[in-house]
Order: C-alpha cells, then sequence, then structure tokens
C-alpha cells in the first residue's frame, strides 16, 4: 500500500478529532436499522465502529450491554462483572451508559476508582483472580476500547468467566441479541447515571496495586532491579500510563515514562503509513518518536491504549518486527521458566513467522498453530496447557512463573517487562538475540499485503477448499500442505494457506473491508518472497474465479 507523505511525522492539527463533537455525535447519532454498517457487529475483538458513522452510539452500547446481561442470565452467571476502560474519547460517555443498563439490570459491577483507566489484561487477570477456586457466581467483564485504532473510533468487548476474549458463539448470541433490540426499540433497562454510580451494584476499587504487586509471579523483576537497566515506555497516551510509576516504585526499577500525556485527541502522535493517527505499538511510523530514543536506554517499550499490544524498541535494532520478538521471547522463556512443564505447547497463529517453529522444534517442545484471533489461545492458557500464545500483530501472554494461568487476553506490559528480563538475564537485548536465531535458522523475509476483493470474493475465500488449488508448487518448490483448518486445533482459517519447506502464504478476507490479506514469508531471500507474493495472488485469483471453489466441503490435506 502506498505510504503517506505524513508517516513518521507528527499530527498535523487538521487531523485532529473534536472531542465535544464525538461524544455529542456518540448520544444523538441513530442507527440507520437498514445499513448493516449500522448494526452491532463483533468482529474478532468485540464490536467497533465511530460515532461520526453512526456505528459506534449510545443506542449500540444500550443494546450491546442488555444484550450480555441477558446472556449472563442465560448462563447463571451472576457474580461481578469487571468493566475498564481505555483513553479513546468515546470511552467514557460509552462506560457511563454501560454502567446506567448494569445497574437497572441488578449487575454487580466493578470500576476503577476515581474514573481511571483499566488495560484490557487488568481486567483478564482480575477476572481469573476472583474464580479461582470457584464453580459458582462466577465474575465476567468489559473492556470499552477500539485497540489501537484512530481516536474517533469506539469499542466494546465482552469477557466471560474464562478471562479471555468472547468465543464466536457467544459473540454471535449477543450481537443477535442486540440488534433484536435495536430494532424492536424495547426491554433495554436503564436508570439514570447518579443513580447508577450510587446503586448497591456498584462497586469502586483499585485495579491497579493488586495487578502490579503480581507481576513478580510472571516476570522476575528481581532480575531487572540487579541489573540496573536503563529501560523507556511509551504508554502512547493509553490505559497503562498510571501504572509504570507504581512499578518503579514498588521494585525499585529505572524506567523513565518518555510520554505521560493522556490526550483524546492523541495529538502527540506521530502519524502512521496510511496518514491516519493510529496507536500502532508495532508501526515504526507511529513509534517514531520512541524509536528516536533507542540509544538512550538499553531497552525500550510501548504499549496500545488498552495495553494489549506491545513494540519493543532496542538500540540494536530500533524498533522490533513482531515476530522477530515472539521468536525471542519463546525461546527465552523455554529456557527460563524451570517449573513450566516439558509437555506444554507453544501457540501460535498460523500466519506469525515459522522462525517460531525453528525454535520450538530445535527446543523439543509442541507447537499448537491456530486461526487469527487470540480467542483461540484462551481455553490452553487457561487450563495450562499452552504455556504462551502469540499473534504475529503484537499480541501475547504467557504462563505465571510456577506453571499456572495469568492472563487469557493479551498482555502488553508483561510482553515490555520480560524483554527487560531476558536483557537482564543474558546481557544482550532482543535484538541481539534475534541475531543470534538468524545466525542458527536463516533470516526470514515476511510481508503483508491487501488486495482488493468483492464481497462475493471475500464469501468465496473463506469457503475455499484445498481441492481449489491445481498447483503443486510455490516459487519453484514442492508443496508441502493446503489448508484451510488450522494444524494446532482444526479451527477454520476463513481462508487458505499453503506451505512449503522454504516458505509459505496464507490469504484470508477482510471483516471490514472490500480487501482480501496475503501474509507470506520466505526463508531464502526477498526475491524469492517476491515470487511467493506473485504465484499467491494469481492462486488466490484463479480459486475464486472457480465456480464451484466456493460450494467444496472446507478440509484438510
Amino acid at each position: 500500500m502506498p505510504i503517506s507523505p505524513l508517516a513518521g511525522k507528527p499530527a498535523p492539527k487538521e487531523l485532529l478529532i473534536d472531542p465535544s463533537r464525538l461524544e455529542r455525535e456518540y448520544y444523538e447519532r441513530r442507527p440507520d436499522l437498514g445499513n448493516r454498517n449500522q448494526l452491532v457487529s463483533f468482529g474478532t475483538s468485540g464490536h467497533r465502529g465511530s460515532p461520526l458513522n453512526a456505528s459506534f452510539t449510545e443506542a449500540h452500547i444500550l443494546a450491546i450491554t442488555q444484550a450480555i446481561c441477558d446472556y449472563r442470565r442465560s448462563q447463571d452467571y451472576d457474580g461481578p462483572l469487571h468493566m475498564g476502560k481505555d483513553t479513546h474519547a468515546v470511552s467514557e460517555a460509552a462506560q457511563r451508559t454501560a454502567l446506567e443498563v448494569l445497574a437497572a439490570n441488578k449487575v454487580e459491577t466493578i470500576i476503577q476508582k476515581d474514573d481511571g483507566f483499566t488495560p484490557t489484561p487488568v481486567i483478564s487477570r482480575a477476572i481469573l483472580v476472583y474464580n479461582r477456586n470457584r464453580k459458582e457466581h462466577v465474575a465476567d467483564g468489559v473492556v470499552i476500547t477500539p485497540s489501537h485504532n484512530p481516536p474517533a473510533d469506539g469499542g466494546f468487548k465482552y469477557n466471560p468467566p474464562n478471562g479471555g476474549p468472547a468465543d464466536t458463539d457467544v459473540t454471535r448470541w449477543v450481537e443477535r441479541r442486540a440488534n433484536d433490540l435495536l430494532r424492536d426499540g424495547t426491554g433495554i433497562k436503564r436508570v439514570p447515571f447518579a443513580s447508577a454510580l450510587k446503586a448497591d451494584t456498584t462497586h469502586q476499587e483499585d485495579f491497579v496495586l493488586p495487578y502490579i504487586e503480581d507481576l513478580k509471579n510472571v516476570i522476575d523483576m528481581d532480575a531487572i532491579r540487579s541489573a540496573g537497566l536503563k529501560l523507556g515506555v511509551d504508554p502512547l497516551g493509553g490505559a497503562a500510563e498510571p501504572y509504570w510509576e507504581p512499578i518503579n516504585a514498588i521494585y525499585h526499577l529505572d524506567i523513565h515514562v518518555a510520554n505521560s500525556t493522556i490526550d483524546p485527541t492523541f495529538s502527540f502522535m506521530t502519524v502512521d503509513h496510511d496518514g491516519q493517527i493510529r496507536m500502532d505499538p508495532s508501526s515504526p511510523y507511529a513509534m517514531a518518536r520512541l524509536v528516536d530514543l533507542k540509544n538512550q536506554y538499553d531497552v525500550a517499550f510501548a504499549n496500545d491504549p488498552d495495553s494489549d499490544r506491545h513494540g519493543i524498541v532496542t538500540p540494536s535494532s530500533g524498533l522490533m518486527n513482531p515476530n522477530h520478538y515472539l521468536a525471542v521471547a519463546i525461546r527465552y522463556l523455554l529456557m527460563h521458566r524451570a517449573n513450566w512443564p516439558a509437555h506444554v505447547a507453544v501457540g501460535k497463529t498460523l500466519v506469525s513467522s515459522s522462525m517460531i517453529d525453528r525454535v520450538v522444534h530445535k527446543l523439543e517442545r509442541s507447537l499448537c498453530e491456530v486461526p487469527v484471533g487470540f480467542k483461540w489461545f484462551v481455553p490452553g492458557l487457561f487450563d495450562g496447557s499452552l504455556c504462551f500464545g502469540g499473534e504475529e500483530s503484537a499480541g501475547a501472554s504467557f504462563l505465571r512463573k510456577d506453571g499456572t494461568v495469568w492472563t487469557t487476553d493479551k498482555d502488553g506490559p508483561i510482553m515490555d517487562l520480560l524483554a527487560a528480563e531476558l536483557t537482564a538475564r543474558t546481557g544482550k537485548d532482543p535484538g541481539e538475540l534475534y541475531h543470534e536465531l538468524t545466525t542458527e535458522f536463516g533470516t526470514p523475509c515476511y510481508t503483508r499485503i491487501d488486495a482488493p476483493a468483492t464481497p462475493d470474493e471475500k464469501a468465496r475465500l473463506q469457503k475455499l477448499s484445498p481441492h481449489a488449488i491445481a498447483k503443486d508448487t510455490l516459487a519453484g518448490d514442492p508443496i508441502t500442505a493446503k489448508l484451510t483448518s488450522a494444524p494446532g486445533n482444526d479451527g477454520p482459517i476463513g481462508g487458505l494457506k499453503v506451505m512449503t519447506d522454504n516458505g509459505w502464504f496464507a490469504a484470508r478476507p477482510s471483516g471490514t473491508e472490500n480487501i482480501y490479506k496475503i501474509y507470506a514469508e520466505s526463508f531464502k531471500d526477498q526475491s524469492h518472497l517476491d515470487a511467493i507474493v506473485q504465484e499467491a495472488q494469481e492462486i488466490v485469483t484463479d480459486a475464486l474465479r472457480s465456480p464451484d471453489s466456493a460450494l467444496q466441503e472446507q478440509e484438510v490435506r
């Protein structure tokens, strides 16, 4: 995709949102129920949209929250609901709306005291801690966040008692019920916000210190302190900002907060690749300011607004590619967590780098490759059969040092602190450790590109069978596998992955745009990667033209 001339530069005033207008639109806009883009729609991370196009409004949050209350009753969940919000402009308004509905439905609700912000992993951990050894009156949660999306967006996601992102069967139930409520206009219980805040069922507690004090059970904080590392963090104006100084104080670390500003316009950001403000810690354009400071710290890191993603900056490599850091983190953890059982597997998404495969196999551990979406890691992290789950988009979590569950949602801060721990323990930063991996296993070339696709073509791609792929070679190498289901759990890819001994590609449709995405990797060189991408586009195009391809049963060969 073309790179905007604004990419990596400070955000100009004309890109900044008007928070007052956005909140006004949130309350006043009414969705067009004849426009499916304005209905409730749960993707891989909840419902997202913007008041500016009537896809994230008070009407949506009223309906979604009531649907969650109805779902809880259907499942006999009557423990407390933990609710957090990030720093996006409409997150506070959405939390107020949700609290009005939760209080009217007599749902015990816990929010951060003093109207504070709460990262996604903090909510996940709080749910799990409450439910530990409990079989009745279990807790669940809601996080109000559109993740790293632009400032005009809002998001709302539900985490059931397992603490992780809700699975498809749950989100479909909630989505269907919420849209019924939107259309019907009745059935939503609500009390005024002042009454909701004072309700016996509403509790304001501190989520910050319990999470921070528990960090020692998942990260070797003593090693970081003893090494005397100089560390830097940029919370990117997000919900983790209030956590870093207490982490310094409790563990006596030297973490410098490079940017402590919380501003709903995110005016301090540098512009992302496409000319938008986007708080993506894996983007070199969004991370330009912290990258410029890389030589001031032994290692530096950042998180997105709800702190479920991480970005790692080192003196040796600048901003690390998320795939590179995942491979380094996995190798380090497998070698330094003595209390993790030898049989537990490492989880990766099928579009993550095959460098991870090589690392895991060299250490004689099991690999579990799943479809895109962190929800696929939840069962394994929950029961301890997965020691690590990681996505190519810079989201990951892993077990406590004793091999029990920490979070079942992505946790950016522990991935940040792990970068400090492994630097302290090995004397090398994560970039240097990745160079060691390339010396041993080769240097992979990885890319992701977007290509246009009509809604019909996207539907066909989702239903492709391996039989629709006529070729038996890819970029000169024999094809070893054609997958439409993930080998780790037989979950549907919603697309296709084609593999050889020296490279692979995966193609899957976007859930929100008329495009499909091609992920590709070569363990030879850039020209080989280019050949894989070119042939991948030809293979997908030919398959989509086949009139029968969409009707063939999905299977794995």
